[in-house]
This record gives structure tokens, sequence and C-alpha cells, in this order.
């Protein structure tokens, strides 16, 4: 039995290593390691994420995939849970979340049948349950957020997202060098409408000079 620790945060701003102590700890005090470690930033509400994915096919009968709480492991749909549950299901992959006690027992060896199915079965409801809570208060914050945003438009102080002066004078100067807008995609991640943006903001600056 492999002990392997997923680690996620949703953005880039935020530490996903930030549990590594706290699941370190838990393991040790069962007597156990945590073999490897997978670490990502990504929303939990995105069902492929790389290293879940890596982790998942790295996984043999019996692993354990452990997790700080289970939203680290999922805010998805229903659909999507239903979805991930039965790709960990088929490879026989026991959850194991500090924030879900009945899971704990999980990290002792296989007991008998009955016992088995039996921790199986809670641990699964349980688990369906916080996945739901963890869906439902994504989806509260991101209804508070546009209501927020609702609210801040009406009033006339909305302004957006503040502007990222430092990347965007990358992306002109790499304009203005006359890179590709394909190979400037590949290589940043920005959208065609920011790299748009700067090129009218380009002319617009050289057309008022």
């Amino acid at each position: 039995m492999f002990i392997r620790a997923y680690l996620r945060a949703s953005t880039k701003d935020q530490d996903a290593d930030r549990a590594r102590t706290d699941l370190e700890h838990f393991v040790s005090v069962r007597g156990t390691k945590i073999a490897s470690y997978y670490v990502e930033n990504e929303s939990g509400a995105k069902l492929e994420r790389p290293e879940l994915m890596r982790l998942i096919a790295d996984c043999q009968t019996g692993d354990v995939l452990l997790v700080e709480q289970v939203d680290r492991l999922s805010r998805l749909n229903a659909k999507d849970w239903d979805k991930l549950k039965s790709v960990i299901g088929a490879k026989r992959v026991r959850v194991v979340a500090l924030d879900l006690p009945t899971s704990h027992q999980l990290m002792q060896p296989e007991a008998d049948e009955f016992t088995a199915r039996m921790l199986d079965a809670i641990n699964g409801m349980m688990l369906d349950m916080l996945a739901a809570i963890a869906r439902k208060d994504y989806d509260d914050r991101r209804r508070r957020q546009r209501q927020g945003i609702e609210q801040a438009k009406a009033g006339g102080v909305y302004r957006g997202r503040p502007e990222d002066a430092k990347r965007n004078a990358a992306l002109a100067a790499m304009l203005d060098n006359g890179q590709s807008w394909a190979s400037i995609i590949a290589a940043t991640g920005c959208s065609r409408s920011t790299l748009a943006r700067l090129r009218k903001r380009g002319k617009d600056i050289s057309g008022a000079a």
C-alpha cells in the first residue's frame, strides 16, 4: 500500500503546499510515510487536473489518496464527481481525508470482507456528503461574488480586476518585436483578446504621439 498525498490550491497566489506538515504528522503518528506528493494550483471545480490525474494513474489497487480536506479533492458538480469516483473506484483506491474521521480506518490493512464493505459504504456516504457541501460552498461564493459585482456596477464603483502592468508590458514588448500571436499565447497562456487590447493600445499611443 502506497500513500499518495494530493495538495491543491485554487490560484497561483495561494500556497498549495501549505498542508504538507499536517499530512506528514497524520501519517507519522500511524507509523507510516507518504510515498509521493502531487501538488497543483487548479480549481477544485475542474475535473481534468493534471496532477490529480497523474496521481490516479500512478495508483495501484489498495493505495491511499490522502488529502487534508475533501474540498481539496472536489468542488465538482454531481456529474463530474460521479466520474471522478468511478475512476478512483475502478482502481480500488482508498480516499482518506483529515476532515473525514470515518476514512481514517482505511489507512489500516483490509479487515475481513464484511468489515471492509461496511467501512467502504459508510466512508462513501460521508465522502459524497462532504463533496456536495464543498460544491454548495463553491456555488454560494460565486453567487455572492456576482451579486457584489452587480451592486458595484449599479453604484458606479466597479472597475474590474486590476491590470497586471508588468505582465502586459512584457506582452506588449513581444508584440513590438514582431513575435507571432500564436507563439506568445503558447509561451504565456494569455488570451487573444488580451493581445488585441494591447495591440490597439499601442496603436492609439503611437497615433497620439
